[in-house]
């Protein structure tokens, strides 16, 4: 299934029926009055949230969503029928956008919660309604309410604990296989991964949600590479875990890319907590490992935790870290 993070959908509430001109006729009746009824509501558009979808592909191919008219009313006050509603189920943490792209207009948060986006037009008012000690014979009716029209963006943020970010060929793929049961691509060119990868992480009978993003290049917050596309996913995620590549010719540089487009994207991001983690050292010898470990804690004044995840070295201590991060404990536990 392809990952589709983003849609573009029209929308539009149904008309409500029209009342009802009618006289109530009957044997041995011959005055019986108005008896026509009112017209039913249009259909809503109700948007609800499911935990059983992760894409909004079903808002790629089918774009354009209307609600049934109401039912006009009929003789013998017989009401109409409402129009069908709508329900379009989307994935938890899809935002609801206006036309713009801007204004956030509903954040759907959590499973099962529903929203009535637009409301379906008003019922008309049959004969009956208009009856009176004065005109008790009404030739008058109302016709429903049009319903409202609607464009609006749909984007998805994923909802994960722990994101991981780095530069391409950092491992990242790699470290979310070993640490939990998904499988990404892995393969030793750049950007292998193309869309972000969810998996499940298991520690001390505990569980997180950790989310892979495509790497990142310098100019990504501008739409170079993949980065810009996939970034708003790890906006909801409690800690950062920076990857860094142990073999890099510069790691210092390497951090330095990340840091600052995670930066010029979002404040949000820049404030994120973040653990700064060296992988690949199995490649390294026990100085060398050393040297870039210390180089790299004091470019960025902050704790760099070695690890390879090809060889599992550091893994379990990993996994506790971040969970003790996401909780919101210190580092230094």
């Amino acid at each position: 299934m392809h990952f589709i993070d983003e849609a573009k959908i029209y929308l539009r509430s149904g008309n409500g029926g029209a009342g009802c001109v009618s006289f109530r006729r009957e044997a041995n009746v011959p005055f019986g009055g108005p008896d026509g009824g009112n017209g039913g509501r249009g259909g809503h558009i109700i948007i609800r949230a499911t935990t059983n979808l992760n894409t909004l592909i079903d808002y790629r191919y089918k774009q354009h969503f209307k609600a049934k008219t109401g039912m006009h009313g009929m003789g013998k006050q017989r009401d109409g029928a409402k129009g069908d509603d709508i329900i379009l189920y989307v994935p938890i943490g899809t935002q609801i956008l206006e036309e713009d792209g801007e204004r956030v207009l509903i954040d759907m948060s959590y499973d099962g919660q529903e929203v009535t986006l637009i409301e379906g037009g008003r019922g008309g008012l049959g004969n009956t309604h208009f009856k009176s000690s004065i005109n008790q014979a009404p030739r008058r009716s109302t016709p429903g309410e049009l319903g409202q029209e609607l464009w609006v963006w749909l984007h998805l943020k994923l909802f994960c604990d722990v994101g991981l970010v780095g530069m391409p060929n950092a491992g990242k793929s790699t470290l979310l296989s070993v640490v939990s049961r998904a499988r990404p691509k892995i393969a030793d060119y750049p950007f292998t991964t193309l869309t972000p990868q969810l998996g499940v992480v298991y520690v001390d009978e505990r569980e997180f949600v950790m989310a892979d993003i495509p790497g990142l290049i310098e100019g990504a917050h501008e739409g170079i590479g993949l980065g810009i596309r996939f970034l708003k996913h790890i906006e909801r995620c409690r800690v950062i875990i920076h990857l860094i590549d142990a073999t890099h010719d510069n790691i210092c540089e390497a951090y330095d890319v990340v840091r600052n487009e995670l930066e010029s994207y979002s404040e949000l991001l820049a404030t994120k907590r973040e653990l700064v983690v060296l992988n690949k050292c199995d490649a390294l010898d026990e100085d060398q490992r050393k040297q870039a470990i210390a180089q790299l804690s004091n470019h960025c004044h902050a704790p760099v935790y070695g690890i390879s995840a090809a060889t599992g070295e550091g893994i379990d201590a990993l996994k506790r870290l971040a969970l003790h991060c996401a909780d919101g404990e210190p580092d230094d536990v």
